[in-house]
């Protein structure tokens, strides 16, 4: 059986698919939304964060000697500038820090091991009709690994989900649903270059394989959903125009909106990389209820 890469595991969720779920996080995705709430999800290996405000500096320095090109030394700050995050020494450097302050996102499982994480919550499933959900980064990446899991949560009859981007050849997307018990996808925008100028790809594929879902998959529970990102897609006729498509092309789907947040704003500076939306824009509760009385 494959191995897959996984960022982290939830249980006890209430808020991804039916019941009481854990939810398991695999590494890699092919979109980079400006937005993104886990942005240690984009790269499909595992690599390491820094959070300076936890380090010991001076008392220590164990990853500026085990990792000496990874990291400078920044002699205003007393503490290590860490240069990169995904090299074999950068790893090894970050499992010997006793503050804490290096952690690995990523951590390499077996199918064996992920099932065992899952069949822990076996009794909440039953009680409540939930199971086990797939999400990201983008699940559809570790195709292989995904189906392989699925396929021992169905000898166990636990119920499965996915959240996903769509973004996948169709063949990788028919292979991995056919085993799903709950379908959600998320549909961010239908102009093409809104879409990669805030996602870094185009949404032709996405927009092909909804249509291709429905069709091949008319019985399963779809939800589609669209996050709300002010400046991205925060407009009346924007929001209609998905959700007129969903209407058309998944009628009996069931359709969404999601809240823009930033809860996962520290991660970006942990792993070196810049939030580019405007932090001082929010999107107030009452705006966002306009939207929702607008599509339904």
């Amino acid at each position: 059986m494959h191995t897959g890469t996984v960022f982290n595991i939830q249980h006890y969720s209430v808020h991804d698919g039916p019941g009481i779920r854990t939810i398991i996080f695999l590494k890699g995705c092919p979109l980079h939304c400006r937005w993104c709430s886990n942005p240690e999800s984009h790269y499909s290996g595992p690599e390491v964060a820094f959070n300076a405000g936890k380090c010991i500096g001076n008392e220590c320095k164990i990853c500026f000697s085990k990792a000496p090109n990874s990291f400078k030394w920044d002699d205003e700050q007393q503490l290590p500038i860490m240069l990169e995050n995904k090299s074999e020494t950068v790893l090894y450097a970050a499992k010997l820090c006793p503050a804490k302050a290096l952690t690995i996102y990523g951590k390499n499982m077996t199918v064996e091991e992920v099932v065992h994480e899952v069949e822990k919550d076996q009794t909440f499933y039953s009680r409540s009709e939930g199971g086990v959900t797939f999400s990201g980064g983008e699940p559809l990446m570790q195709a292989d690994f995904l189906k392989d899991v699925l396929q021992e949560c169905k000898k166990r009859s636990i119920h499965s989900a996915i959240e996903t981007t769509a973004y996948a050849p169709w063949r990788e997307v028919q292979s991995i649903f056919r085993d799903l018990d709950y379908i959600m996808v998320d549909l961010k925008h239908m102009d093409e270059d809104k879409h990669i100028e805030w996602t870094g790809v185009s949404n032709k594929n996405i927009l092909e394989n909804l249509k291709n879902i429905y069709a091949e998959f008319p019985n399963k529970p779809i939800k589609v959903r669209t996050p709300v990102i002010p400046g991205f897609n925060d407009e009346p006729d924007t929001l209609l125009a998905i959700s007129e498509f969903v209407k058309k092309e998944l009628p009996t789907a069931e359709y969404e909106l999601l809240k823009y947040h930033r809860f996962g704003l520290n991660k970006y500076a942990f792993i070196g990389k810049e939030y580019t939306i405007n932090r001082d824009v929010e999107l107030s509760e009452n705006r966002f209820e306009e939207f929702k009385n607008i599509v339904r």
